[in-house]
């Protein structure tokens, strides 16, 4: 009998399997793709998943250096967002991997930790008692087999075969009226970059590469690879009813020249990147938000696009996602799961999907065409002037403006919040970033009060949590509690406090 199965091999069950090995559970990815499929989609991620990567020493492996640095800027429905305005206060992380380059670094470390992947393996269907969960199976060659587990995780995407099977509803809204395209093209004499995040088009001048709207739809050119950009539209038009994501004749790089004409006014002939480069021809006809309205039934659990998608950073969710459910699966696995640990992870983390939809939606909404939203997006401009907005609007796309509760009627700053980046001294004298200190995705006990109070007080839990003395010049806290999902889960210098957040998270001593 398998601990976990995992349905679904792609960057959530690659990096769920990464999170349980760590936390010394055995996990089984089961992937229906015999190969990573080679599709261009999603290009970066954004927000404080970029820092859970640190946090796990994947962020440079990712194609980051060093420590990751705030953002200088970003956008929201298109308007710009100067976010070095900010300061310290600036939430907004980015990393541009494509998911694509991701999902090779999450396989690579899968096969470091010992993780059983297994693919070209398609589940057919499960049924669970109050103690385990069967899979049926089939495999290459055909056969049908069944396999245990104490627990089954859907990472299976938004067309779920564990969603469905679980009765898990998924309700949101659909958009027709919209068709994005997207295409990586070859380098053109048609067009070049010019500072500032704007690119100049013959026939056309200067316009912002990113988001520039017309009133016949939006615009985009992202050039992370000078030798293979990526042009995108978005056009406002009758889209093929019931097309999720998008089917019917293939996509051809003449309907993205058109589809830009449009948009644009001028023709820009299109070529397709070098020979050997990925390419990427790819139509979206509508736009979907829907939101699992249970991510548990049992012993069946969900987790990235099988719980929510949304024409936004959903794979900065489903990362998340992982993180949270894979260390309280692992402490009921081992026995010290106090109760209702395991329902934590819906309540968490539907709290973040539901952000993440409103806050898509709205940006969508921001980009349509028509002098009505011409003129909201004026009033939006001039509000997000206030730093106050700016900061809000900015944490609410980095993830950041999410608090748990943790149980605490007056909970100290940093409690229920991601933590900050911290640079400690160690015990041993060495000057060293917090991130280092959570590459094993432990529960950790940040000491910086210098007295022995708090670890009398932890001993009877040193099984379970990692206690760390240090000093820090600039420390939200005097100690922390630190889960391993990264969230504070108490912070403060109170003996007692210490215990209840103890108890609370990791069961009576």
């Amino acid at each position: 009998m398998f601990d976990v199965i995992v349905a679904g091999g792609g960057p959530t069950g690659l990096f769920l399997a990464c999170e349980l090995r760590l936390a010394g559970v055995r996990p089984l990815v089961l992937e229906r793709r015999p190969e990573p499929d080679p599709a261009d989609k999603a290009h970066g991620l954004a927000g404080q998943v970029v820092r859970l990567l640190d946090h796990r020493g994947l962020f440079e492996r990712c194609g980051g250096r060093g420590a990751p640095a705030p953002a200088p800027g970003f956008f929201f429905g298109g308007l710009p967002l100067p976010l070095h305005t900010l300061g310290e206060e600036n939430p907004m992380y980015l990393l541009p991997v494509n998911q694509r380059d991701l999902e090779q670094v999450l396989k690579e470390r899968a096969a470091e930790l010992g993780a059983d992947v297994r693919r070209g393996r398609e589940v057919l269907s499960f049924s669970q008692t109050d103690d385990r969960v069967d899979v049926v199976v089939r495999a290459p060659d055909g056969a049908e087999t069944t396999l245990t587990a104490r627990y089954l995780v859907g990472c299976d995407g938004a067309r779920s075969l564990i969603r469905r099977q679980a009765g898990i509803a998924f309700p949101g809204v659909s958009d027709d009226s919209v068709v994005d395209r997207s295409a990586l093209i070859g380098p053109s004499d048609r067009f070049r970059l010019v500072p500032g995040g704007r690119v100049v088009i013959d026939g056309l001048g200067e316009v912002p590469a990113h988001f520039h709207r017309t009133e016949k739809g939006v615009f985009t050119l992202l050039a992370h690879d000078p030798e293979r950009p990526l042009v995108n539209t978005a056009e406002w038009e009758d889209a093929p009813a019931g097309d999720f994501p998008g089917t019917g004749a293939p996509m051809t790089l003449a309907e993205m020249e058109e589809s830009v004409e449009r948009v644009l006014g001028v023709r820009l002939p299109l070529a397709p990147p070098p020979e050997g480069a990925p390419t990427m021809l790819r139509r979206l006809c509508g736009r979907n938000s829907r939101l699992a309205d249970r991510y548990r039934v049992g012993r069946v659990f969900l987790a990235g696009d099988a719980a929510h998608v949304s024409h936004g950073p959903t794979l900065n969710l489903a990362l998340q996602d992982a993180a949270n459910l894979a260390w309280k699966l692992a402490a009921a696995l081992r026995g010290w799961a106090p109760e209702g640990l395991l329902d934590s992870y819906e309540a968490e983390r539907r709290v973040s999907g539901e952000r993440v939809l409103m806050h898509t939606q709205a940006a969508s909404a921001l980009l349509a065409p028509g002098a009505d939203v011409t003129a909201l997006r004026l009033l939006f401009a001039e509000l997000l002037g206030s730093p106050e907005n700016l900061h809000m609007v900015a944490a609410l796309m980095a993830g950041a403006d999410v608090r748990h509760d943790m149980g605490e009627e007056r909970p100290a700053a940093p409690t229920g919040r991601f933590v900050p980046p911290i640079d400690l001294t160690t015990g041993d004298g060495h000057v060293r970033r917090l991130a280092e200190l959570l590459r094993d995705a432990r529960p950790l006990l940040l000491d910086l009060t210098g007295g022995d109070d708090l670890a009398a007080t932890a001993e009877p839990w040193n099984d379970r949590v990692r206690r760390v003395t240090a000093t820090a010049d600039r420390a939200p806290a005097p100690a922390m509690l630190i889960r391993p999902d990264g969230y504070v889960a108490w912070a403060g210098a109170d003996p007692d406090g210490l215990k209840a957040a103890l108890t609370r998270w990791f069961s009576p001593a």
